[in-house]
């Protein structure tokens, strides 16, 4: 099978405008879609996150009809942004095109300017710091405190606490060495132990989030990804449950007692691998 030819420009920005004329055809007030007539910037934020994750899905499970399907329904939102925007007069999809590409070429003088690097260290080096110079030159004062509430309000919560961690490092806010962090943990763990046996249900959860924080801490330490070790344990859930609910044979695993399910899930995981 001859590959096909990847596409020229031309057609990209052709591919580009029809999209762009058909959310704008949906968005019409004279024959427009209803529904997307109604939505806002806001009702639209639990789309953005679902198309990005089930993108991150399709890429993880190494499809690319998948991708190129969830990367279509992703783009769907940025237009779907920018025509409202365009519409309130904000900004258009070309303005958002043209602050990334100058965001781009700001921030890799190592490609469009005269900057040399030697390594991908170096490279993430001089993007912090013009990253934290185009910061500084929104605000007299340069705190760091202003990206971390950032983070926090826009990432998935072990996401943000990761950035969270590694920016506060980055500024001395650290631990001497890796036995202070497990330290942490330990009194953090006693402490989550404390509040479940004595505490209200806010002061737990609480808690349980102090404990999450500092085995995310754990992790940086360790140069592992908290993101994806879960996600790895919820697919590694999801294998051994489905077979679990195999060996039980069509009937309803609330059937069977404890300590046969506990023989189903040894033996899921024995047939699946330690893994």
């Amino acid at each position: 099978m001859t590959p096909p030819h990847p596409p020229t420009r031309q057609s990209t920005l052709e591919a580009l405008q029809r999209l762009i004329e058909v959310v704008a055809t949906l968005r019409s007030p004279d024959g427009g879609c209803p529904w997307d007539l109604a939505q806002t910037p806001e009702t639209l934020i639990p789309y953005v996150l679902e198309e990005a994750y089930e993108v991150v899905d399709a890429i993880r499970q190494g499809e690319p009809e998948a991708i190129a399907d969830e990367l279509g329904d992703l783009l769907l939102q940025v237009v779907l942004q920018a025509q409202i925007a365009s519409e309130a007069a904000q900004f258009d999809l070309a303005t958002v095109a043209d602050n990334i590409a100058e965001k781009l070429i700001r921030r890799h003088p190592h490609v469009f300017g005269e900057v040399t690097v030697s390594s991908v260290t170096e490279v993430h080096q001089n993007w912090e710091q013009i990253k934290a110079a185009e910061e500084a030159a929104k605000s007299q004062v340069q705190f760091l405190s202003p990206r971390l509430s950032r983070y926090g309000r826009s990432l998935p919560p072990i996401t943000a606490a990761l950035k969270i961690s590694q920016k506060a490092a980055a500024v001395g806010f650290e631990w001497e060495t890796v036995e202070g962090v497990w330290e942490k943990f330990q009194e953090e763990l006693g402490e989550f132990k404390q509040a479940i046996d004595e505490d209200t249900q806010a002061r737990q959860q609480e808690e349980l989030g102090d404990l999450l924080f500092t085995i995310v801490n754990l992790a940086r330490w360790y140069g592992l990804d908290p993101d994806a070790a879960l996600q790895g344990t919820n697919q590694r859930f999801i294998q051994r449950f489905s077979q679990v609910e195999a060996m039980s044979e069509g009937r309803s695993l609330s059937d069977y007692s404890l300590e046969e399910l506990e023989l189903f899930w040894q033996q899921a995981k024995a047939k699946l691998g330690k893994r």
